[in-house]
């Protein structure tokens, strides 16, 4: 096996994923996505089939997002929500770390799904407890990306103040951003992929001790060796937002999927390569689950083909694709199930906007 850098390492100690309270399955979603947009229901109904996801939890009761007037009205729906959900997950990430909030340094907060300015980590800060001189950082619009780069963002901070603890935070309500009135192909794509959903990720520099307060507890998660970002030119066509008074609408490509085969499996091996390691030496791959063509793409070019995507899969379908959320309940259920021996090296992808790719090297 190739080497790993010892020093340096910030430590995740605790990941928790917190879900809306109304739960769907895709039928009943189906419904009402082909009601609302007055489009043939088998049209919908195959586009959403085609996303392998069960169901989903959405922000609102579904007979609600027909009151949902204009932008306005979704953002404050999005300021409201998002907040319960995010406090919730910091809430139990922190319990799960044993970590008072009194005890947290820094806080990034990511999302892309709505707007607020004081921004949400200001209302979060006070609500969870945490410190009035606590440093924040809150990040928008990196979209699906965002689970990796705020790890990345926290693991720098860490670097800097190892002695210090650090908290992450990503919330979407990606349904609050559906179209009502749309019948284009990336709006009842999105439809029938998208979720809505918060994950808090508490992590301490290499020199900050850690209590273990319960058997299996805190200092389960990974640490991380190193990271990189690729940003890739004249692609931004390819995801994201077009904003206006409808408030985002979606941007997604038809040959996204044809980039990612062309670009991630050499980028990846060359960030791989720079740490002494080869793909055939990942122990655990923790990849965004961005739909059903995109891990299928991830697992042919770096030849997964024996359950290393399981449980990518396995949060698409039963959440859906949680936009800057997914990346982080992966990582928490690969926690759960830590991969052996000690010491392994694990791969921590996303891809986003820009279009970029976001990867974080962990050593288990």
């Amino acid at each position: 096996m190739g080497s790993l850098r010892a020093g340096g390492l910030m430590r995740v100690l605790a990941v928790r994923t917190a879900l809306p309270e109304h739960r769907y399955d895709q039928r009943q979603i189906t419904d009402a996505v082909a009601a609302s947009v007055g489009t043939d229901r088998r049209l919908v109904e195959r586009l959403h089939s085609a996303t392998q996801v069960s169901g989903r939890n959405l922000a609102l009761p579904i007979e609600d997002y027909a009151g949902l007037a204009d932008f306005t009205a979704a953002n404050d729906t999005y300021i409201a929500t998002a907040l319960d959900l995010a406090e919730r997950a910091v809430r139990e990430a922190l319990d799960g770390a044993a970590v008072e909030p009194g005890e947290v340094d820094h806080l990034v907060f990511c999302s892309s799904t709505g707007v607020a300015t004081p921004s949400l980590d200001a209302a979060l800060a006070q609500r969870a407890g945490l410190r009035e001189d606590i440093r924040r950082l809150p990040v928008f619009g990196l979209g699906c990306a965002a689970g990796a780069a705020g790890l990345s963002r926290v693991h720098d901070y860490l670097r800097a103040w190892p002695g210090q603890i650090a908290v992450l935070v990503c919330v979407e309500l990606c349904s609050l951003t559906a179209q009502r009135d749309d019948a284009s192909m990336a709006n009842l794509v999105g439809s029938g992929l998208f979720g809505d959903g918060a994950a808090a990720v508490v992590a301490a520099g290499d020199r900050r001790s850690v209590r273990v307060r319960r058997p299996g507890g805190p200092g389960r998660g990974p640490r991380v060796v190193a990271t990189a970002s690729r940003l890739y030119p004249d692609t931004a066509r390819l995801m994201g937002w077009n904003v206006g008074e409808h408030g985002f609408r979606i941007v997604l490509a038809a040959d996204l999927v044809d980039h990612v085969k062309a670009t991630l499996a050499d980028d990846a091996a060359a960030f791989l390569h720079r740490h002494g390691l080869s793909p055939g030496e990942i122990a655990s791959w923790v990849c965004h689950p961005g739909g059903p063509k995109v891990i299928e793409t991830i697992g042919e070019a770096f030849g997964l083909d024996h359950g290393e995507l399981d449980l990518t899969w396995e949060s698409l379908r039963k959440a859906g694709n949680l936009s800057s959320v997914s990346v982080l309940n992966v990582l928490e259920e690969t926690i759960a199930r830590r991969p052996r021996p000690p010491g392994a090296p694990g791969l921590l992808m996303a891809l986003g906007p820009g279009f970029s790719a976001e990867m974080v090297l962990l050593r288990w």
